[in-house]
């Protein structure tokens, strides 16, 4: 089989897409293997695997709860300063949704890290 080509930059590294980097900068799954399949030494591998790599949820948790931050200020903003109350609104479900998200990332790394 013929393998596809990445496109590499003027300095040789590989070309990344913003949706990617994106992705990437909010979202950590692609950073730790699947447990839940394999055999019985495979799932310890990952498991192993995954607690190294659970500091950089703490990371990722900075990262979201920027973003509950932000998105609370743009809220109270917008509601308060400017009396647009449906796109306060906008961003208040946006800072709830992430607000469950940092709780999730939270839960993971003391699941990772104190299991």
């Amino acid at each position: 089989m013929q393998r596809e080509k990445r496109q590499r930059s003027d300095r040789g590294l590989p070309v990344v897409s913003l949706r990617r980097l994106l992705y990437r900068y909010f979202f950590f799954d692609w950073l730790f293997r699947d447990a839940s399949r394999g055999s019985l030494r495979e799932r310890e591998d990952a498991l192993r695997f995954n607690r190294q790599m659970s500091p950089f949820l703490l990371v990722y948790l900075r990262r979201w709860i920027v973003v509950v931050i932000c998105s609370c200020a743009l809220g109270a903003s917008f509601e308060k300063g400017l009396l647009l109350d449906c796109t306060a609104a906008v961003f208040y479900c946006l800072g709830c949704a992430s607000f469950v998200t940092a709780t999730m990332i939270a839960r993971l790394w003391l699941g990772l890290r104190f299991e």
